[in-house]
């Protein structure tokens, strides 16, 4: 209900795709995933979930997400905003490394000019959290061997675009956190590769902001805007294939 209830403009009756953070790993994953069949917008069918956007020829792919909960990989199932103690590792490794197979193949098998990989940890972050030592020995390399266009995250609560090269690929990591509530720490700077960050704002501790991602005949941008529709940042992604 809380959902409904808030979300409730016309504009926001469109599928909403879903996926888990450490909060919601404190509370009922398994509820929230069987919300989506009651609710026509609520798109949250398993913890790790792969899906598509389409041409308007419906014929060729545009966009493949791969939806991934790093919880599962990484651990902090019971993490709150305040705890600042490394990550213990996945619960269940044996679940975790099976997960880690299901999120090669799914880079692999993509197909899509775009490939749009969505968790909640960071890979890279300047700011409370800072990055997330598991993704980058085990997500990183897969994003640059496979061509991922982006990462996106949330967990630290501002708006963050970093780069990074590796083996001649150039990745691009968004922290998208900047909903609920702003957070300024900068704290991690000095933990990201030197040049990497393009932009941080966490300037607004009411309101906040948020992504928004367009597409025309020649590229991806994706729009950091805040809560009076100002446009904060613009990031460009040409396709990958």
């Amino acid at each position: 209900n809380t959902f409904e209830h808030v979300f409730s403009a016309t504009s926001l009756q469109t599928p909403w795709y879903v996926l888990a953070g450490n909060h919601d790993h404190r509370g009922n994953v398994s509820a929230e995933i069987e919300y989506g069949k009651i609710s026509k917008r609520w798109v949250f069918p398993d913890y790790f979930y792969s899906f598509s956007l389409w041409q308007s020829d419906k014929q060729k792919k545009l966009i493949d997400f791969v939806m991934i909960d790093t919880v599962i990989l990484c651990g902090g199932d019971s993490l709150s905003d305040w705890d600042h103690t490394p990550l213990e590792g996945p619960k269940n490794q044996h679940v975790a490394e099976a997960y880690w197979q299901w999120i090669e193949e799914q880079l692999r098998q993509s197909t899509a000019p775009y490939l749009l990989v969505n968790g909640h940890y960071p890979v890279y972050s300047i700011a409370e959290h800072g990055p997330t030592g598991c993704l980058i020995d085990r997500l990183r390399p897969l994003l640059h061997q496979y061509h991922a266009t982006a990462y996106i995250c949330g967990h630290d609560h501002n708006l963050q675009h970093l780069t990074n090269d590796m083996d001649g690929v150039h990745m691009n990591y968004f922290v998208v956190g900047a909903a609920n509530f702003i957070d300024p720490s900068q704290e991690h700077a000095k933990d990201v590769p030197a040049g990497s960050l393009k932009f941080f704002w966490a300037d607004s501790p009411v309101y906040g902001g948020f992504a928004l991602m367009e597409h025309n005949n020649t590229h991806l941008t994706l729009s950091f805007i805040d809560h009076s529709e100002q446009t904060l940042y613009q990031a460009i992604m040409t396709p990958r294939l």
